[in-house]
């Protein structure tokens, strides 16, 4: 994460930390053979500890999002003021991802997720003790800071830790516990806010995500298979530059950008547009929203399918197209047009990110983990600039300046992947003249 959340688990590929890092797969065989594997318990704790781990993670980055209208309300801010609460949180956890995958590689996986969740759910118990806004966002940016340390490490150590043949499985769980924390923690602290106030939803996470990183201690087996190393700087330095010089990789981070950037001012703006006119639903209905949320599990599913039948362009396309037809569809004063358009853009961002994050890993010949949370970072900075500007238009105009945010930031995405499929088209040309002239 990221899955919004599915995308947090792209990071941590077996050279996460920095290039020259062993990568788990290439293990001699006696060692792979000692890995954890379905039926032993030490694998049944795992599965469990990296789940509580999800969860945790993504209750806490997006603990504030299910309540920003009644956040508003208790400080007396606009929604781009509120906003910042939940780009804060993204903005740090993005500029964190890279300095903590190499901390793991350095001092070890648990000990990275263990300090990581711990801190974070600290920070959490201070935040319904914020006294103004201020105080509130950097408490959110250093917690998003803190969170950089689970999705930098958590694949990273189930590659080290479970053995090839189950490891799909077991990261598949580990996603599921994003999906739920970052649904979760949204419905639990918007029900219990709308009840109770702000601070008490915030509390309600914390509550949430400490039993979580509790079960994560107790639970997760030491790590058997990782071996420090140190951290070397300048290499890790030269692999990112080379990513940041690969035009396709530049192109698939500027999708995840754009694709969350609509992900983020849709869904900071629209508890705000269902609780007022023509809509007026109650607080706690609205917090109810983020159920739609799991469009995003089948969505994401289907778009490996996709791009089998039409190709990673193909798949853009269509990820574009229902995202924007989403978008415009909600423009419509209309409650079901309303949910049905969410529902769309739901869809249409998971199958666009899915689509894209999967293909970071397929373009980087070296590097996979830089080129990974480089993506991430790119992907978590969408979620704040867009999340920001789509609520300060929300703010001025309405629902109709929050949607142009998204169909502006879709009107991008498709530019680029036309960008990208002239690219391909001419490149075959190319090589199709090349081949005549030989």
């Amino acid at each position: 994460m990221p899955p919004a959340d599915t995308g947090a688990s792209a990071v941590a590929l077996p050279d996460a930390a920095h290039p020259s890092s062993p990568a788990a797969p290439e293990s001699p065989r006696d060692l792979t053979d000692l890995r954890h594997r379905p039926g032993d318990r030490a694998f049944r704790r795992s599965n469990v500890a990296l789940f509580a781990a999800g969860i945790a993670t993504f209750v806490l980055l997006y603990s504030t999002q299910g309540l920003l209208p009644i956040l508003s309300a208790g400080l007396d801010l606009t929604p781009g003021q509120a906003s910042w609460t939940t780009s804060a949180a993204t903005l740090g956890l993005a500029l964190a991802l890279l300095p903590a995958s190499a901390l793991s590689d350095r001092y070890g996986r648990t000990a990275v997720m263990t300090a990581s969740m711990l801190t974070a759910s600290g920070l959490a118990l201070l935040l319904p003790l914020a006294p103004d806004l201020r105080t509130l966002v950097v408490l959110r940016g250093l917690q998003g800071a803190a969170l950089a340390g689970l999705p930098a490490t958590a694949m990273a150590y189930l590659a080290e830790e479970i053995h090839p043949s189950a490891l799909a499985s077991a990261m598949g769980l580990y996603v599921a516990g994003n999906s739920i924390g970052g649904m979760g923690g949204r419905l639990v602290s918007g029900w219990t806010a709308a009840a109770w106030g702000w601070r008490w939803g915030l509390a309600a996470s914390a509550l949430m995500a400490l039993l979580a990183t509790l079960a994560f201690r107790l639970l997760i087996p030491a790590a058997r298979h990782f071996r420090p190393a140190p951290v070397n700087a300048g290499a890790l330095a030269r692999t990112v530059a080379d990513h940041l010089r690969n035009p396709l990789l530049l192109r698939l981070y500027a999708l995840g950008a754009l694709f969350m950037a609509v992900f983020g001012a849709v869904y900071n703006t629209v508890g705000y547009r269902l609780i007022s006119a023509p809509f007026n639903l109650p607080e706690s209905v609205a917090a109810s929203i983020f159920v739609v949320y799991l469009v995003g599990t089948a969505s994401s599913a289907s778009a490996g399918r996709l791009t089998a039948r039409l190709g990673r362009r193909g798949t853009l396309y269509v990820a574009i197209a229902v995202c924007t037809a989403g978008l415009l569809l909600s423009l419509a004063d209309s409650l079901l047009c309303a949910l049905l358009g969410l529902v769309l853009i739901t869809a249409g961002f998971f199958a666009g990110h899915a689509t894209a994050s999967s293909s970071v890993g397929r373009t980087a010949t070296k590097g996979r983990a830089q080129a990974s949370a480089l993506y991430l970072i790119a992907y978590y900075l969408g979620n704040s600039i867009g999340g920001t500007i789509g609520a300060d238009a929300y703010h001025r105009i309405g629902w109709d300046g929050a949607a142009t945010v998204g169909l502006t930031a879709m009107t991008l995405a498709a530019a680029v992947t036309l960008y990208a499929t002239h690219q391909a088209v001419a490149a075959r040309r190319a090589a199709a003249a090349g081949t005549l002239r030989t």
